[in-house]
């Protein structure tokens, strides 16, 4: 069985640019706020997820495992 993402976005840091949804439609959503949800908090590890962490202009989503939390994306410096 593949990786399990925990998917979260800092609220405080989104600005609403959509783009996460443009690359993974069934993943995120905007509220009516404007501010990116993840669809569901777990999902299956996937390319879609994953370019929409990396084409966040602001880098508002985290994935993480879920089984351990070790953070997937963004890459620690």
């Amino acid at each position: 069985m593949g990786d399990r993402w925990h998917v979260e976005v800092d609220r405080s840091v989104c600005i609403g640019s959509g783009m996460c949804v443009n690359h993974a439609p069934g993943s995120f959503r905007l509220d009516t706020a404007r501010q990116s949800r993840p669809t569901e908090p777990d999902v299956d590890a996937n390319e879609q997820v994953l370019a929409a962490a990396e084409g966040c202009p602001v880098e508002a989503i985290t994935l993480a495992l879920a089984d351990t939390g070790e953070v997937v994306f963004p890459p620690e410096d």
